[in-house]
């Protein structure tokens, strides 16, 4: 079959795959029978395959040129950067990681925290604490009763807050009851007696034992001259016997405030019983916990209403909490005290416990002991610098164990100072112990401040 070369359109791909599927169609003429408008054209006529290859072919030309079309700007970018554009490394999108949210720590609802109330939430003390509480008749009976804090808040200042904890589904109750109830289940509602009724002693009304937040911030200097101490007349109030006030003058000799709120607690007397606890046989020198080595300090109300109450109109008024009590901040100060020794002497009265432990000063001094009862308070504790909210002003001076007839410290050891002879014990031996007053102070070198209390020798006079 002899071709004209100048009708055929076929290239050399085509006549391959013709070849291939065996067709023999190979053009178009223009006597062919098609339409007018488009016989004046010369076409060949393509297999149905042919026609999805033009479209495949279509469709990568397309999706090239939408690459070329996306990689203009990078590369436009590039070249303006000084960056070699053929070296760009292409960017991936790498997965994102989820950042997970740090949990809140979870809330013991069952420790209740004036913090967090008072200072975080920055609540007042009468959004909580209503002076006085409804059943201060009851607490208190007859003469004794006074209008004062009695009981724990009522459930209504807890709910605008807590809500959700009151009525959590947890048994047999609410771990937030614990707070107040003595046990949390909802057939026994009493309560623990509230803290600061230290003062009540009703065996059927159980007290929790807890460590205060707050310290008292109580100005001595302002009540050492003012207090009086007075006994109860016959017919009058109890109470009567607690405080006289009167602006008196300064005058020599002890003052008659202190015993109105420090009294010598287990006091020996005129008793032959002088140990808390029964010593052993070969006790000898060791010591051993004697009656009357500590002073009480007031546990509650009481002896403060006397004077601040509604009636009087003297500030701080009852229902100012925060201005005696201050939210304490621990201190951490080392005391004369050792546990495994008041464990050995069998001692567990908790005022006991409570005052040894937070000596910082003679952990063995006995305020009924010898001629301590004769002296002044104030020969010893500095009134004018003592901070109850700091326990370091409250430190007695190692100077006041000398006075002026010498005591425990003289200018020489032949003198009799039990301090000299201690401390020239300690010079000869280190590892010798001072027991007059210390229980683990002793063990440690001697202090800078003790050989600097003894006083310089007076010269002898010379023979006339």
């Amino acid at each position: 079959m002899s071709l004209d070369r100048r009708n055929i359109l076929e290239c050399a791909g085509r006549a391959k795959r013709r070849r291939r599927f065996g067709s023999n169609v190979l053009y178009r003429t223009r006597e062919s029978s098609r339409p007018a408008r488009i016989q004046s054209g010369v076409a060949l006529r393509l297999p149905p395959h042919s026609t999805k290859a033009v479209a495949l072919v279509v469709f990568l030309l397309v999706g090239l040129l939408a690459v070329v079309y996306v990689g203009i700007p990078s590369t436009t970018s590039a070249a303006g950067s000084g960056a070699n554009p053929l070296r760009a490394a292409p960017q991936s999108r790498r997965p994102q990681r989820k950042v997970a949210t740090p949990k809140k720590p979870r809330i013991d609802y069952t420790k209740f925290s004036h913090q967090t109330h008072a200072v975080t939430q920055k609540l007042a003390c009468s959004a909580c604490h209503k002076v006085p509480s409804k059943n201060w008749k009851e607490v208190r009976k007859g003469d004794a009763a006074f209008p004062d804090v009695t009981d724990f808040p009522e459930h209504a200042s807890c709910l605008n807050c807590h809500r959700e904890q009151f009525f959590a589904r947890e048994r047999p109750a609410p771990l937030i009851c614990s707070n107040c109830h003595v046990k949390n289940s909802p057939r026994d509602t009493s309560r623990w007696l509230f803290p600061s009724l230290g003062d009540i002693t009703d065996p059927l009304i159980k007290r929790r034992g807890l460590v205060s937040e707050f310290g008292v911030g109580f100005p001595h200097d302002k009540h050492i001259d003012v207090v009086g101490f007075n006994p109860p007349r016959p017919g009058r109030d109890p109470r009567a016997w607690f405080v006289t006030v009167a602006l008196q003058e300064k005058k020599d000799g002890p003052p008659k405030s202190c015993p109105v709120c420090h009294e010598t607690y287990q006091p020996q007397g005129n008793s032959s019983e002088e140990y808390v606890t029964k010593p052993p046989k070969n006790i000898g020198d060791a010591f051993w916990l004697k009656k009357g080595t500590f002073k009480t300090t007031p546990k509650s109300h009481t002896v403060c209403f006397t004077c601040h109450s509604a009636d009087s109109g003297m500030a701080p008024a009852p229902a100012d909490c925060n201005v005696c009590h201050k939210l304490a901040t621990p201190q951490s100060l080392k005391v004369d005290f050792d546990a495994k020794l008041a464990k050995t002497m069998g001692i567990t009265d908790a005022t006991i416990l409570s005052k040894w432990s937070r000596r910082i000063s003679a952990g063995a001094f006995r305020h009924e002991g010898g001629e301590h009862p004769d002296l002044n308070c104030t020969g010893c504790h500095n009134v004018p610098t003592m901070n109850t909210l700091d326990a370091k002003t409250l430190k007695v001076p190692v100077r006041s164990c000398g006075g002026p007839d010498g005591c425990h410290i003289t200018a020489t050891t032949d003198d009799g100072g039990a301090l000299n002879s201690e401390i020239d014990q300690k010079k000869k031996d280190p590892a010798s112990v001072c027991t007059k007053c210390h229980m683990t102070f002793g063990k440690e070198g001697i202090p800078e401040n003790h050989p600097q209390a003894i006083p310089t020798p007076k010269p002898k006079a010379k023979p006339s």
